[in-house]
């Protein structure tokens, strides 16, 4: 069985948070969310949230002991962009780029 866990519009870049996820790849849960707490980035919280709560619903289904399970899939898609202007010389603006992310992560025995 598995267990799955979708943070959606997350206020940080795809590029940013691939970093991270690329870390905990086919580790056990408990062993990541270890690695995730010591982690400086902003993406590791982020990750820590998203893996805290797929191993919450494993626990709610009763499908095997979430400490154990194996985080056999997580990517990281781009979201949505907003677009900000900022002015420039000589009455030029140019487009500031606030990227967001989903981030899925599946979790199995």
């Amino acid at each position: 069985m598995e267990s799955k866990s979708i943070l959606k519009y997350a206020r940080i870049s795809p590029r940013k948070v691939r970093r991270v996820t690329n870390l905990i790849m086919g580790r056990q849960a408990g062993d990541a969310m270890i690695n995730l707490n010591f982690l400086p980035h902003k993406g590791g919280k982020l990750v820590a949230k998203v893996l805290k709560s797929a191993m919450a619903n494993a626990e709610q289904k009763k499908v095997a002991d979430p400490e154990s399970m194996k985080i056999s899939r997580i990517y990281v898609d781009q979201g949505p962009t907003m677009k900000r202007m900022m002015p420039r010389a000589q009455g030029r603006a140019d487009v500031i780029r606030k990227r967001t992310s989903h981030i899925t992560l599946i979790l199995e025995e």
